[in-house]
C-alpha cells in the first residue's frame, strides 16, 4: 500500500481532481462517464470488464426538505449472474441478529455468549464490531449459530430485498444443517443453554456463471474442473443495496420491507458498519484504516478523515472483491451509495490462493470510489 496525504482545503484526499464544474448539469449516465476514467487501476478492468465479472451500481442521493429519492445507475448488474459474496454475508447475519435480540427479553447485545465445546466467548455487541472492522470469521458463525440460514434467508425474504441463498458458516462445519448449541450468560456466573436449530436440507444453485474457471486445487492436487459454487452462498450486488439502503433510510421503505430494529440498535449498526479497524483497538501498521473500506482508502495507508464515513461491508474469496457502501463527507455536502464486484483470478484456477487482489481488484475499487466521489463534489 502506499501512503495518500490529506489536502487541507477541502480535508479529504489530496491529488483528486475534481472532474468538470460545480453546478453543471450531471450527464445522463454519470457512471458511464466514472467509468470512463483514464485511471490506470479503472482503465485496466475497463478494458474487458466480462473477464473481471464486473458489476457495479451507483446511487444518487436527491434531498428536498425531509424526502429523499434515489437515482440508480447499473454496470452489467445481473442479479441473477452468480458471484461469490465471501464475507458479504457477513452483513444481513449482523442486521438479523440484531433483530432478533429485540424480541428476546433475556438477552440484549451486551449478553456474552459463546458456542457449545468453544473457549471464545463474547458479546454480540463485539461480534459486530469485530465483523465490520476487521470482518472476522469467528464473529459471523457465532451469530450464524445463533440465526441458523433459514431465519436468515426467511427474513430476507419477507422484507423484499432481492434474491439471497446463505447456505453456510465461513471456515468451519460448512455442511451442517443444524446450529451449535449456544451458552449464555444470565450475569457473570448464571448460564444458560439454546437448543440446535434444525434447518432445511441444501439445494444446489443453477445460474449462470456458478461453475467459474478451467481448475480447481483440492488437498494439493490441481482438478481440471470448473468450479463449481453451487452449494456456496449467493447473495448479488442488488439484495446487498437493498439491505443497505433499508438500514441507512429505513423510511424510504414500507413498513413491511423494513428490518424491525430500535432506534438504539439502529444508532448501534451504523456505528459499528464506520469503525475503522484503529477505532476498534487493532493495530493501525497491519490493519490500516482502509483494511475493509476498499472504496477510496484500499490501496492507501492514510487515516480517513473524521468528515467522511463510509458505512459498509466488504467481502474477498476465491478471487472475489466485493464492497457496498454509503459514503458520506459532511465538510463538502456530499452522500452517495456504491456497490462493485469483481474477479480477479487471471490463471482461472480457483482455491489456489493466486488472485490480483492488490495489483488490481482492490485499486479498482479504490480508484472508482474516488472517480465517484469527485464526481459528486463536481455537482455541488
Amino acid at each position: 500500500m502506499k501512503t495518500m496525504r490529506i489536502c487541507p482545503k477541502i480535508g479529504l484526499l489530496a491529488g483528486l481532481l475534481l472532474s468538470g464544474c460545480a453546478g453543471e448539469a450531471p450527464p445522463a449516465d454519470p457512471l458511464q462517464q466514472v467509468l470512463q476514467s483514464d485511471d490506470p487501476a479503472i482503465a485496466r478492468v475497463m478494458q474487458n470488464p466480462e473477464a473481471y465479472e464486473l458489476q457495479v451500481r451507483y446511487t444518487r442521493i436527491h434531498r428536498e426538505g425531509d424526502s429523499v429519492a434515489f437515482s440508480v445507475y447499473d454496470y452489467r448488474v445481473d442479479p441473477q449472474r452468480y458471484f461469490y459474496p465471501a464475507s458479504m454475508v457477513k452483513f444481513p447475519a449482523a442486521v438479523l441478529a440484531l433483530e432478533k435480540l429485540a424480541t428476546l427479553d433475556s438477552l440484549d447485545r451486551d449478553t456474552r455468549y459463546y458456542i457449545e465445546g468453544d473457549s471464545v466467548e463474547q458479546s454480540f455487541a463485539e461480534d459486530l464490531l469485530q465483523i465490520f472492522a476487521v470482518s472476522d470469521n469467528h464473529a459471523n458463525n457465532r451469530l450464524f449459530e445463533f440465526l441458523g440460514q433459514d431465519a436468515i434467508n426467511d427474513s430476507l425474504a419477507a422484507r423484499g430485498v432481492g434474491p439471497a441463498r446463505i447456505a453456510h458458516r465461513l471456515g468451519y462445519h460448512r455442511d451442517d444443517v443444524s446450529t451449535q448449541p449456544l451458552v449464555y450468560y444470565r450475569n457473570d456466573s448464571t448460564t444458560f443453554q439454546s437448543p440446535p436449530i434444525v434447518n432445511r436440507p441444501l439445494q444446489p444453485l443453477e445460474l449462470p456463471g456458478i461453475r467459474k474457471g478451467n481448475g480447481y486445487m483440492e488437498d494439493d492436487t490441481r482438478v481440471q474442473d470448473p468450479f463449481d459454487f453451487g452449494l456456496k452462498n449467493y447473495l448479488p450486488l442488488t439484495t446487498m443495496d437493498g439491505i443497505l439502503k433499508r438500514v441507512i433510510f429505513p423510511g424510504r421503505f414500507p413498513e413491511g420491507q423494513r428490518f424491525r430494529l430500535t432506534d438504539g440498535q439502529l444508532e448501534f449498526l451504523r456505528y459499528a458498519m464506520q469503525i475503522t479497524p484503529r477505532e476498534a483497538g487493532y493495530d493501525p501498521e497491519v490493519f490500516p484504516d482502509g483494511y475493509c473500506k476498499f472504496f477510496l482508502f484500499g490501496d492507501v495507508t492514510t487515516r480517513i478523515p473524521q468528515e467522511l464515513q463510509i458505512f459498509n461491508k466488504v467481502g474477498f474469496a476465491y478471487g472475489t472483491l466485493t464492497d457496498c457502501a454509503y459514503i458520506r463527507d459532511a465538510r463538502n455536502g456530499v452522500e452517495f451509495f456504491l456497490a462493485a464486484t469483481l474477479l480477479v483470478n487471471e490463471n482461472q484456477v480457483f482455491n489456489d490462493d493466486l488472485y490480483e487482489y492488490d495489483e488490481v481488484g482492490i485499486p479498482f475499487l479504490a480508484a472508482l470510489g474516488r472517480a465517484v466521489y469527485d464526481f459528486e463534489v463536481s455537482q455541488r
